[in-house]
């Protein structure tokens, strides 16, 4: 595979700390060691769960990058994040679709999780010996929240969940899932009649179906949960009764969407570096096909994405370490960062001409796997919804203010001082 920049490039100097460029290192070495390898494996065997990569990213403790360090995590913030998942995805965006599918829910439990239930969960997390999946869609309501057909209802100490949720990131590895479930009767508020539960993998009555592989990310799990009658304990509620919606959406701004970013920048440059490397060899005209001015447009565009895109992935983030308002933002740098990239994508395929369509070849891969980053934490219609929000100044909540400004949203720490 051709390289990606070795170091980071001068214009990330503004957001990355010594830290950052160790973590840069360390995932590029990672994924030269054991990720290369077993990409290729992972794209002759799709209908196979890949598990070796996330075991091994657990050992680091990389899903638990945001993770306290009271709790056994990095305690390395958003930048450190996108710093692993964005150099994963340039060797494999199946691998880094498991770290970053894994984050999400993480972040639901950092900020809505009380004392307790963060020492209970968040540790496993940590050690790599549980990971984590998010289930909000559904068969009939895709992404629509307010169609959530899944119901808890209580019964004693314990609630009862039933439904089907589909698309679940992780879910033939999660050992618990983060379930958002109606707990309130028809005619209530969305805002009001969700709510959020952590539902361990072995409940009776949860069931998962064998794996199906999709388009791309070929060794990556995003399948089905079957809840039927599945019995927790009234502890397992994250966040208050009929708080569901706000556990979802923040989650899905503050990780899902920045994540989703940092995934598509990976793609992007293995995108960029597979065609440049593949013009400079190319003979043509005494020369090679980089050396002609019509596709030297073509790349120069594609240069331009993205470098843009790299800026917009690594800003966002930046702002949301320093607990400044940035939703917006973040928004935009997984709307963009998507677009440019399936736009580069589509260039290089063809800038490449029939040699793209040979199966064994990187480029149709990076061109599958691009499709992927589309639909999850909301489309691109949704993405620009929202942008048009911030244009007219109608955003109801600033999530990365808010929850910069409380971080628990739970009982606090009885312990500290």
């Amino acid at each position: 595979m051709p390289a990606t920049p070795a170091t980071p490039p001068p214009a990330l100097r503004p957001y990355l700390t010594a830290r950052h460029e160790l973590l840069w290192n360390e995932a590029d070495a990672f994924a030269a060691e054991h990720v290369a390898s077993r990409a290729v494996r992972m794209e002759g065997a799709p209908g196979r769960v890949e598990r070796k990569v996330a075991d091994l990213m657990a050992a680091r403790g990389w899903f638990a990058v945001t993770v306290p360090a009271a709790f056994g995590g990095l305690g390395a913030g958003h930048v450190a994040k996108t710093v692993l998942i964005h150099r994963i995805a340039c060797v494999s965006a199946a691998a880094a679709a498991i770290l970053q599918a894994t984050l999400i829910p993480v972040g639901a439990l950092l900020h809505f999780a009380t004392h307790e239930q963060k020492g209970r969960w968040l540790p496993g997390v940590a050690d790599g010996s549980l990971l984590l999946s998010i289930a909000v869609t559904e068969p009939t309501a895709g992404g629509h929240i307010g169609g959530i057909e899944t119901t808890a209802e209580k019964a004693g100490n314990h609630w009862l969940i039933t439904g089907s949720k589909i698309h679940i990131g992780n879910s033939h590895l999660a050992g618990a899932h983060l379930v958002l479930a109606r707990t309130a009767e028809a005619g209530v508020r969305t805002s009001q009649a969700l709510t959020a539960f952590m539902v361990e993998s072995d409940r009776h009555g949860l069931s998962v179906p064998a794996h199906r592989p999709g388009l791309g990310l070929h060794g990556f799990s995003a399948g089905r949960l079957d809840l039927d009658h599945v019995r927790v304990p009234v502890d397992n509620m994250i966040g208050e009764l009929g708080q569901g919606l706000s556990v979802a959406q923040s989650s899905s701004i503050l990780y899902g969407r920045p994540t989703l970013a940092a995934v598509s920048l990976g793609i992007h440059e293995a995108v960029a570096a597979t065609t440049t490397s593949y013009l400079k060899a190319r003979p043509r005209y005494r020369g090679a096909l980089s050396d002609l001015p019509v596709l030297r447009d073509r790349v120069g565009d594609m240069e331009a994405r993205l470098r843009a895109a790299r800026i917009l992935a690594y800003q966002a983030v930046h702002l949301l370490d320093q607990g400044l308002s940035c939703d917006a933002d973040l928004i935009n740098a997984k709307y963009l960062g998507h677009q440019w990239a399936m736009t580069s994508a589509q260039d290089a395929m063809e800038l490449h001409g029939a040699h793209a369509l040979d199966r064994e070849y990187l480029l149709q891969r990076l061109w599958r796997d691009i499709q992927h980053t589309h639909p999850p934490a909301g489309t691109g219609e949704v993405q620009r919804i929202r942008l048009a929000d911030a244009a007219f100044d109608e955003d109801d909540i600033q999530w990365s203010e808010r929850l910069a400004a409380e971080p628990a949203w739970a009982q606090p720490d009885p312990t500290a001082a």
